[in-house]
């Protein structure tokens, strides 16, 4: 049924039903007819018309069996009042054309509210198109600017050309990575001092640059990352390993997971150990003690007032706020401060008789824990030590020939231990001040 699209506010909707058969035209007399001086000068229905406040009457009917029924559709654009008054003065109809007749008025429809529900529902729609298409513009820009500032930070290294971070020409600590995604994955967290190796084929520059830098390792959690590490243990000089959860990659980490990776980075002997690579683990220790034999040959032949100089281990830096570094406290060692060694004694007093005592256990990879008065109270391999240190009672020092890890620290601590000696010193964050941690450099 086609409804005046000109009508203003309400629509009066009326069902008819006559005692015979009756037309259109016959249905619009009588609403014309029997409302004429009913409701006064003011509501006659054809002024109205003629002014516009009435639209044109609308009548959808039906015969049946001699009988009439349908609806007549009047637009107003009378107030509510008045259109109720209307509507109401409809119902007094009781003849149409010939027949007996009844008029029953079934809705008084708000115009003006179903087209404020499609205005609503239209303006959603709008609205919603309007803010994903400006949300994927955005995201777009953001996603655009960030990629190209991290792809003009990449740098191109050394002579094989790898892909790495600005940072590697003067930082004295690199993260070694499988790819360029890795790179550019953590460039976007503000780790800068990072190098590719595009494979498991270890370039020269990753070999050299291993032999001059505290190198970190960050492998994938699957396959490939063991054969990367497999690889760079056979060439080059491997000093942390990192590891990406299993399953996923570096390029994928989030920056959460990639600070938990490299806080919780492992010393490459006690990674080997842990994960039962003993033919690694192995070929690294003949490695170190040729290396360190070297250095103890060295040591001998040189000045007699020649410092040791403290090994420099700088950590990966991640450049976030939510991080606390605290610096580690390590002490060094001249030889001027060095006095004969009474035989028998280990005197903690003396620092040749601990210096001794630590190229001996250097060699074998033990560690040792003594008691106040330097009385041995243990012996160790280094890679079962940390879990035994706190079966001992009356520990009071512990000298180790590994490397001097934060979980060696917090042990110790909580065991009540006041001095740590060894040769290397590891990735250490943070240290009681209670706690003395001592370290000689054999590479000096």
């Amino acid at each position: 049924m086609n409804v005046d699209p000109n009508l203003t506010k309400y629509l009066i909707k009326a069902k008819i039903s006559t005692d015979g058969v009756v037309e259109k035209p016959d249905v619009v007399g009588a609403i014309f007819g029997q409302t004429e001086g009913l409701l006064g000068d003011e509501l006659d229905l054809r002024d109205l018309q003629k002014g516009g406040k009435i639209g044109r009457i609308e009548v959808e009917i039906d015969s049946k069996k001699g009988r009439t029924e349908g609806y007549a559709l009047i637009p107003s654009g009378l107030d509510q009042v008045e259109s109720s008054i209307l509507a109401a003065a409809l119902e007094t109809i009781d003849r149409i054309g010939p027949c007996k007749a009844k008029v029953e008025v079934e809705t008084l429809e708000d115009v003006r509210q179903e087209k404020r529900k499609k205005v609503i529902e239209r303006a959603e729609q709008l609205y919603k198109k309007m803010t994903d298409s400006g949300k994927s513009v955005s995201e777009s820009i953001i996603a655009t600017v960030r990629e190209g500032v991290e792809k003009a930070e990449i740098i191109t290294y050394g002579e094989d050309h790898l892909p790495a971070g600005p940072a590697v020409k003067d930082s004295d600590s690199i993260i070694v990575v499988e790819g360029r995604s890795d790179i550019i994955n953590l460039l976007r967290y503000g780790i800068k001092n990072t190098i590719a190796v595009q494979g498991t084929s270890i370039p020269k520059t990753v070999q050299k640059l291993s032999r001059e830098r505290t190198v970190t390792v960050f492998l994938d959690g699957d396959r490939g990352g063991d054969l990367i590490l497999k690889e760079m243990l056979q060439v080059a000089e491997v000093d942390f390993v990192a590891r990406a959860p299993p399953g996923t990659e570096v390029e994928e980490l989030t920056y959460k997971q990639i600070v938990k990776a490299l806080r919780y980075k492992t010393p490459v002997e006690q990674y080997l150990s842990m994960r039962g690579m003993t033919e690694e683990l192995k070929a690294v220790n003949e490695r170190n003690n040729t290396s360190e034999k070297k250095n103890a040959e060295a040591m001998k032949n040189a000045p007699e007032k020649k410092e040791f100089k403290k090994e420099h281990k700088p950590q990966e830096k991640i450049q976030k706020p939510e991080i606390e570094v605290t610096t580690a406290e390590v002490e060094t060692v001249q030889e001027d401060e060095i006095v004969e060694e009474d035989e028998g004694v280990l005197r903690f007093n003396d620092p040749r008789s601990i210096q001794k005592r630590l190229t001996s256990l250097t060699e074998e990879k033990i560690t040792e824990i003594y008691d106040e008065e330097g009385k041995t109270l243990g012996s160790f391999p280094v890679a079962e030590a940390v879990d035994k240190i706190e079966a001992v009672s009356g520990a009071h020092s512990i000298i180790t020939g590994g490397v001097i890890s934060q979980r060696l620290v917090d042990i110790a601590y909580k065991s009540g231990i006041k001095n740590i000696y060894g040769v290397k010193i590891g990735n250490i964050t943070k240290k009681p001040q209670e706690l003395r941690v001592v370290a000689w450099d054999h590479t000096s």
